[in-house]
């Protein structure tokens, strides 16, 4: 399956960009990032800035527009059978333009992965091509928020993001 991601998330005064590797399928269905029910993005988000799953999907998003998060995926798209990042087929990713949202976004100072799929192709793919002038941009890579990473705990989760997003 060929799946396409979503456009950013974001305004001109983002601080903060949380990039992950490609929507899975039941955020392609209902298009919005970080649909699966499972998946624990918004539980964290609404622990840190009130932006939790019992909200409407366009007030979460206000929530972290608010709070000077930008959102988006490290693909623009790609060949995956399912939603497991490990499916992802290398040679069919087609990078988003991530060096033109940066210099349209100069605030943004914390690149933060959500998992390692997210930071290795993000190292693969963007970061050789991003011109000098960006490479004073910090970095961290967070435990997924993926069912599938369930071998670490959601407090433990909670506890990573919070010390990387609220400092």
């Amino acid at each position: 399956m060929h799946a396409q991601g979503f456009p950013p998330i974001a305004d001109a005064h983002a601080r903060i960009l949380v990039l992950g590797s490609l929507p899975g399928q039941v955020s392609l269905q209902r298009q919005q990032y970080y649909a699966q029910p499972q998946n624990a993005f918004w539980k964290i988000m609404g622990r840190l800035f009130g932006a939790g799953p019992g909200l409407p999907y366009a007030d979460r998003v206000q929530g972290l527009i608010g709070n000077g998060i930008a959102l988006w995926d490290v693909c623009a798209a790609a060949q995956r059978p399912g939603s497991l990042d490990s499916a992802i087929v290398h040679s069919s990713v087609v990078p988003n333009d991530l060096a033109a949202f940066l210099a349209n976004h100069p605030d943004v100072g914390l690149v933060c992965f959500n998992g390692s799929k997210a930071a290795e192709l993000y190292r693969r793919l963007v970061l050789p091509g991003l011109p000098d002038t960006l490479h004073a941009i910090r970095y961290a890579t967070l435990p997924s928020t993926s069912p599938a990473h369930a071998a670490m705990p959601f407090e433990e989760k909670l506890t990573r993001w919070a010390a990387v997003l609220q400092n």
